[in-house]
């Protein structure tokens, strides 16, 4: 089976998701990923990939209880599948490939 490569959104939305863990919704994930990754993204941005990694089978959705803060509505929380994990580690190892041996990128390289 070929690896599955993330994009760098992907990829931090599944890094958020590991580092929230079982209260990853839309709101926590797109805090997650601007307070630690430094990247400003919009919830709707956020939904939007998690449906296409939820139909790639890289996470999992379940809906919580309703609350009366949300009008009603239920949150749906994200958990990542173990294809989603072997996704993000083919991630790092490609990444982790590329970045070495570039003497730019070296301690002390201008």
């Amino acid at each position: 089976m070929p690896r599955q490569h993330l994009t760098d959104f992907e990829l931090m939305i599944l890094l958020a998701i590991l580092r929230i863990g079982e209260n990853a919704y839309g709101v926590p994930i797109a805090a997650e990923i601007e307070e630690t990754g430094g990247r400003a993204v919009l919830v709707g941005a956020i939904y939007t990939a998690l449906d296409r990694l939820e139909e790639n089978g890289l996470v999992t959705s379940s809906h919580g209880d309703p609350t009366p803060e949300r009008g009603g509505r239920a949150k749906r929380f994200f958990t990542v599948t173990g294809k989603g994990l072997k996704a993000v580690k083919d991630t790092k190892s490609a990444f982790t490939a590329l970045w070495s041996g570039i003497p730019k990128l070296k301690r002390g390289a201008v």
